[in-house]
């Protein structure tokens, strides 16, 4: 089975897809308006102030969408995993994308042609309502993430972007290392403080006992510790 083959049987027919609520000759109608596109890892899978042509899909992998500030200081401003939808919200506002995304690892995306999508949108209000309550939930963690890296200090931040991370990508199969392993560089970018706070705060953590650092990756000792600095802030 080749790689677009494979990418669009996860997208449209596997249980976790938002698609389930249409039916099949709607799902064989959009794969058939669908192209997909393996990205290594660095690759830009769509860039700030273009225009998006469809609804884009992660298939595997994983993708990060971030924009540039003053002196070129980069902001993740979210995650996204397999089954997960990116760009959408300049899709469905008719505008140019206002961030960028690139693939964090070896990554797979489809892109569902606009106008197949909206064409099966109208006449099926099940993938409407489908489609708004993915964006609601997206728009619900944007908020509260907006929040947290307002009004919390350091350690909070950090804390509550380490469980973010859990939310997003879980553990592997020991139940305690992070099923992602980050640079440095990302991890300050995702709870907006320096490289070198990031990289002190990790330690002070480690030091603390609430994880464990190997390289890139981490291991979640005390969760309700974790949990407990990301409360406090």
């Amino acid at each position: 089975m080749d790689l677009e083959k494979i990418a669009k049987e996860k997208l449209f027919y596997s249980p976790e897809s938002i698609f389930n609520c249409i039916s099949k000759e709607a799902k064989d109608f959009l794969s058939e308006h669908t192209s997909c596109k393996s990205y290594k890892k660095g690759e830009m899978v769509f860039l700030e102030n273009t225009k998006p042509c469809g609804l884009i899909s992660l298939s595997d992998g994983k993708v990060k969408i971030f924009k540039e500030g003053y002196g070129r200081r980069e902001q993740i401003v979210r995650l996204s995993r397999p089954c997960g939808f990116i760009g959408y919200r300049a899709l469905f506002a008719g505008e140019n994308y206002h961030a960028s995304a690139v693939a964090l690892e070896e990554s797979v995306a489809c892109t569902i042609e606009k106008s197949a999508l909206f064409y099966v949108m109208k006449n099926d209000p099940n993938l409407t309502f489908a489609i708004l309550k993915s964006l609601a939930t997206e728009l619900g963690v944007s908020n509260d993430r907006t929040v947290n890296l307002t009004q919390k200090h350091v350690r909070g931040r950090l804390a509550e972007a380490l469980i973010y991370l859990i939310d997003t990508y879980g553990f592997d199969e020991d139940g305690v290392t992070l099923n992602a392993q980050f640079s440095r560089d990302n991890i300050a970018s995702l709870c907006n403080m320096t490289t070198s706070n990031a990289i002190r705060t990790l330690s002070t953590f480690a030091e603390e006992g609430v994880i464990e650092l190997d390289g890139r990756s981490i291991k979640v000792l005390n969760m309700k510790s974790l949990q407990t600095i990301s409360k406090i802030g």
